[in-house]
């Protein structure tokens, strides 16, 4: 049996050709202006990124986010925060790959499964700088346009006595509701 039976088609669509996921612990280390006595809270915030398909097997995830520690200082007397802007780049293997794509255009979707968040926050043993642990977490999808091969049913008559079974005519509740039984015995 060959594709190009009679039976088949050839259909050419756009589908998902390749499928990724990755999940990336970084370690940042921060300098406050301050010597900084003790951690009183961290966070991240302003996360943005973009994907790309960087060869047949990876997607490249090119992104930033703000790290923000509040610590005190001074021997615990005074406050501050310290922001620090990060870039980061994922590269995402492709553990789904699709061979029969029949472009090289690619759209890529990337979804944050785990938004960049603090692990642990701590003051180095010099006691001068500062470092954060983060992790996220990415999926991906490469859609692109491929093949798919169907097979076809033989042609047959619209109104073949076999497909008489086919055919639902159980009457529902809803239509007995607007029957009306007098409509016999009125005379026009």
């Amino acid at each position: 049996m060959t594709f190009l039976d009679k039976e088949y088609r050839e259909i050419i669509t756009k589908a998902v050709c390749g499928k990724g996921r990755k999940f990336t612990q970084d370690s940042h280390s921060i300098a406050p202006s301050h010597r900084p006595s003790s951690i009183l809270g961290c966070w991240v915030i302003n996360h943005l990124y973009n994907a790309k398909k960087k060869s047949e097997d990876t997607v490249e995830i090119h992104g930033s986010y703000d790290i923000n520690v509040w610590y005190s200082y001074n021997d615990n007397t005074k406050t501050e925060v310290v922001t620090e802007r990060v870039t980061y780049t994922d590269v995402i293997p492709l553990s789904v790959k699709d061979e029969y794509t029949i472009s090289d255009e690619y759209d890529v979707f990337a979804k944050v499964i785990q938004q960049p968040n603090c692990l642990e926050c701590k003051i180095t043993n010099n006691g001068h700088k500062i470092v954060v642990e983060i992790e996220r977490e990415f999926i991906v999808q490469v859609i692109g346009e491929t093949k798919v091969f169907v097979r076809v049913e033989p042609k047959r008559d619209a109104f073949d006595d076999d497909d008489d079974d086919a055919w639902d005519y159980k009457v529902t509740d809803d239509e007995l509701e607007g029957v009306k039984p007098d409509f016999l015995n009125k005379k026009d």
